[in-house]
Formats: C-alpha cells, structure tokens, sequence
C-alpha cells in the first residue's frame, strides 16, 4: 500500500464540519491550519456551493505542510485552458502541494445548470480534456509548441502575455472521479489517481473499478499500482449512539437519494438491488421523497455507508478500506477542543492500523 507520510491507510482528508452544514469561506483559512495542526495529510473540497480553486487557494495560503486538492472540480464547464491556469496557479502557491481532482457530472446538470448545449459521452470526453490540459502545462513549462487537436478542443495559440511560464513544481496529479467502468478505465489511462463516487462500496471497488482501473493502465504501458485511489465514504457517525440515530436518518436519505439516480444504477445492480433502484426512480420522478429513506433497510445502509461512533469509526475505516484506498476522506465536527481530540485519536488509530 502506497503510504505517503505516516497512515497506513494512505491520506486521511478531513472536512471540520457537518456534511449537511454550509462552507464558510471567511473560515477556510483558519480550518485549514487546525487540519495541519491536528495532523492530517491533506484538505480537500467539493464542487459545490462555492468555487473549489478559491477554497483551496485560501488553505493554501494559511498552510505550510498539508496536501490541497478538488474532489472534485466539474470539469466540462471550464475550458482546459481555465482549468488548467487555475491548477498551475495554486500549485504556485502552494509550492508543489496541490492535485487537481476532476469530474464529469451527468448531462442534466451540464446542459441545464451550466448551460452546455452540446453533450457526447463523457469518458472520451475527460481522456482528451486531461491529455489537452497537460498540453498546456508541458507548453507552459518547456517552452514546447502547442498544438493539441481532438474531437472537442484545438488548442494551437500561446503568446507571451498569457503564458505563465514554467514554476517549481510542474508535475501536478490528476484524479478523476468514477462510477462506471469505462471512467475507471480512462483514469488508468491518462490520470494518476482514481476517485470512487461514495456510493462505491468496497465489493464494487474490488470486482469493478480496480479491474477496469488495471485495464486501462496496461493498455498505455503503466503500473497501476501507482495510481492513488481516494475514498470519501458515506460516513454516520456521532459521540454516542443517541446522536448517532439522527445521522443515520440522514445517511439512510442519502443512501436512498443515490439509489434513485439512474446514473448510479450500476452499483446497486451489483448488489442486486436494481429492482430497489428502479422503484426509488419512480418514486422521484413522483416526487414522492419522503417515502425514499423508508426502503433502505438496515442491510442495504451497512451495504453503503461506514455506520458507528466515534470510538469505532476509525476502526471500522481500516477494516474496510484498508487493501482497497491509498486515502480515505470523511467529515465530523471539529468546532470544539473535545471534538478535536477526538480527530487526534483517530489519526493515531489509524496510523497504528
């Protein structure tokens, strides 16, 4: 297992918040330092409710030591040129510490909340954004011609003005999130680390992703073994079991919400639960979305979600990830000095593994 400082399980990225409760960016800076303070190896950030280069732009400037990264920035919205000056930027910044982590999202939100009138499937589509975007680094750095040309994007003009030039740390990784095979085979291609969606169970990493991962690698000529694979789980979890109920009830909705996103079908089939899909599909088509929460049994909950106190939780991380994840993410509070402690004991669980 690949381990990049001192956990055996990889990198343990942390939110400082409830997953329910809004970021707030005037408070980035100073989560960012109590993350390095309490240990951890890295930060990173949703593309969400706010921008995730701004974000990470801010924790990098109040930070010396940790890791920065997207999980993940939607990347068909942005031109590579964009994204690429926004990753070159904060790698800049951060001397070397940043990871530029991508996804695809599904057509709707691509053509109705971006605004995209064109669509084409969307692992062809990332392989030649990621192959564009390191054109223009390698362009950037070496002073090399630019000439990229494929289906979606022709990139052949640089002119001094708007060419940053090469910086210390040109060789930033690329992680590209994932549910479907084809997906998992680009990221074996072209990127240096492979994201799961967190409704990717352990069994549907082993018997799907990781194969196709291997394939896509063997197909350009690489080890696949080093390629990152990062883990947010869907986490329930609270000081005692009392609390530990009311995060269940909204785990077990977000369970039921993935359940109902055709877009995700495939793990479910995989568990034979597809039947159980296709009835939560109906029901939000409906609008019915009360009734969603109520059919995830207790079964299918443990199926899909990392579920038990703070004093199990890490515990139960290990057992589950630890021969499938390079690094693993979740989110607990850490407003007060007791919850930080908290944080401390799992870091150090964990590294004892």
């Amino acid at each position: 297992m690949h381990v990049e400082t001192l956990l055996p399980l990889g990198k343990l990225d942390p939110g400082l918040r409830a997953p329910e409760q809004p970021l707030d960016v005037a408070a980035v800076a100073d989560d960012a330092r109590l993350v390095e303070q309490l240990g951890y190896d890295g930060l990173v950030v949703e593309d969400t409710k706010d921008d995730p280069f701004i974000v990470m732009a801010l924790a990098a400037h109040a930070t010396q030591r940790i890791k920065l990264g997207t999980s993940v920035a939607i990347a068909f919205p942005r031109s590579p040129t964009v994204t690429a000056m926004s990753a070159w930027t904060l790698q800049k910044l951060s001397a070397g510490r940043f990871t530029l982590g991508l996804g695809s999202q599904v057509r709707a939100h691509i053509q109705r909340r971006f605004g995209m009138k064109d669509w084409t499937p969307a692992g062809p589509w990332m392989r030649e954004y990621v192959q564009a975007v390191r054109a223009l680094w390698q362009c950037w750095q070496h002073g090399t011609a630019l000439d990229f040309a494929g289906e979606h994007y022709t990139l052949n003009l640089v002119v001094p003005l708007f060419n940053p030039g090469p910086i210390a740390h040109p060789h930033i990784p690329i992680h590209l999130a994932a549910v479907n095979e084809y997906m998992c085979r680009v990221a074996g291609e072209v990127a240096d680390g492979l994201r799961p969606h967190p409704i990717c169970t352990p069994r549907y990493i082993r018997e799907v992703m990781l194969p196709a991962l291997r394939g896509g690698a063997q197909r350009t000529h690489r080890d696949a073994a080093g390629i990152a694979v990062c883990m947010k789980p869907l986490v329930a979890t609270a000081r005692d079991e009392a609390a530990l109920q009311e995060r269940v009830r909204t785990v077990r909705a977000r369970v039921a919400f993935y359940a109902s996103t055709p877009a995700y079908r495939r793990v479910f089939e995989h568990h034979g639960l597809g039947d159980l899909a296709r009835e939560l599909s109906q029901l939000a088509r409906a609008q019915r979305w009360e009734e969603l929460p109520e059919r995830i049994s207790d079964e299918t909950l443990h199926t899909f979600a990392v579920v038990g106190t703070y004093d199990r939780i890490a515990a139960l991380l290990l057992e589950r990830y630890r021969d499938l994840a390079s690094h693993v993410e979740f989110s607990i509070p850490a407003a007060t000095p007791e919850e930080q402690e908290t944080l401390r004991a799992m870091v150090r669980e964990i590294r004892q593994g």
